[in-house]
């Protein structure tokens, strides 16, 4: 269904501190990094697409966070979900909500959310029943 998610960037060093053992931390692969064009993108370990991609605007004005918006990545664990948002708050980001169950959502719904350094919105999630991990 998707193609890639483009997250916008204003210093390319910085989000790809940030982006980096992030995406790691969930299982996705490096698919391109270029700090001299300003982007990076990063795949499922056993996919082409979808492409998680940072990059500075490609019209050249600085990349501002939309309000509403939000990139949510899945992962395949609870404790992935843990890690991933703890990896994000020790490289400059903020926090929008703790780990912890969204019963909400649904009942196994699992997250987190943080900001980028650059303001953008994520979101950790985990869909699988507590104690297990997706696919099982």
């Amino acid at each position: 269904m998707l193609s890639h998610i483009f997250i916008g960037i204003t210093d390319f060093e910085r989000a790809f501190r940030f982006y980096a053992p992030l995406t790691s931390s969930i299982g996705l692969r490096p698919k391109f990094s270029d700090s001299g064009k300003g982007w990076a993108g990063w795949v499922g370990a056993d996919a082409a697409r979808p492409l998680f991609i940072i990059a500075q605007p490609f019209d050249g004005h600085p990349a501002q966070a939309g309000n509403g918006q939000m990139t949510a990545l899945l992962a395949p664990s609870r404790a992935l979900v843990d890690q991933a948002h703890a990896l994000a708050l020790a490289h400059g980001g903020a926090c929008e909500g703790p780990p912890g169950p969204r019963p909400h959502y649904h009942p196994d719904y699992y997250g987190a959310y943080f900001r980028d350094p650059d303001g953008n919105k994520l979101c950790i999630c985990c869909h699988a029943p507590n104690g297990q991990a997706l696919g099982e």
